[in-house]
C-alpha cells in the first residue's frame, strides 16, 4: 500500500494520458473515417486534462519539478536557506489549505444542487470537478513530506529545478565531446 501512495501521481497521470490519448484517437477515427462524431469524447478529454494537471501539481512538488525563484536563497548560508524554505512550506500548505478548503465546499455545492454535465448526461458535475480538493489533499501531503525532510535535515531546500544549471552542465557536456571529436 506504501508503495501504491508513494507512486499514486505517476499511476494517475499515466493512466489518464493513456485514456485522454485512446479517446481522442477513436473519435478522430469516427470523425474522419466513418464520418460521425462521439459527442461526449471533448468534454471526457477535458475533464481528463484537468484532472491530470491537478495530480500532475503533486507529483512536481514531488519531484522537485516546479520552478521557483531561489536565486536569493541560494546566497544564504545553509541554515538561512533552511528557515527560508520552511517557511515557504508552511506558506504553501497554509495555501494549499486554502484551496482543499474552498475546493471541498465548491464540490459539495455541486452535488448538492445536482447539476449534470452538458455531454456526457449520467455524469454529475461533483464527479469530475472532485479532482480540486484531491490535487490539493495530495500537494498538503506533499508539502507535508517535504517539510518533514527539511525538520530531519535530509534537505535544506526545495530542490526545485534548476534550468540555467541544468543548461549550463549540458553546455559543458557538449563541449568536452567536441572538445575530444
Amino acid at each position: 500500500m506504501k508503495k501504491f501512495i508513494d507512486h499514486f501521481e505517476e499511476y494517475f497521470v499515466a493512466s489518464l494520458l493513456a485514456l485522454m490519448t485512446i479517446v481522442t484517437f477513436v473519435n478522430v477515427f469516427y470523425r474522419y473515417v466513418l464520418e460521425a462524431s462521439i459527442g461526449w469524447a471533448f468534454e471526457l478529454t477535458t475533464f481528463f486534462f484537468a484532472a491530470l494537471i491537478f495530480i500532475g501539481a503533486s507529483w512536481g512538488f514531488k519531484l522537485g519539478a516546479h520552478i521557483g525563484v531561489d536565486a536569493v536563497v541560494k546566497l544564504m548560508p545553509p541554515a538561512m536557506q533552511r528557515l527560508a524554505t520552511l517557511l515557504a512550506i508552511a506558506l504553501c500548505i497554509v495555501y494549499a489549505a486554502i484551496i482543499l478548503y474552498g475546493g471541498t465546499v465548491y464540490v459539495y455545492k455541486m452535488y448538492d444542487i445536482g447539476i449534470m454535465s452538458q455531454d456526457i448526461h449520467w455524469l454529475p458535475q461533483w464527479m469530475p470537478r472532485f479532482v480540486l480538493p484531491l490535487g490539493y489533499a495530495l500537494i498538503g501531503l506533499r508539502l507535508v513530506e517535504l517539510l518533514r525532510d527539511v525538520l530531519t535535515g535530509k534537505r535544506t531546500t526545495f530542490n526545485l529545478a534548476d534550468e540555467a544549471k541544468d543548461a549550463i552542465d549540458a553546455f559543458k557536456v557538449d563541449g568536452q565531446k567536441e572538445a575530444r571529436s
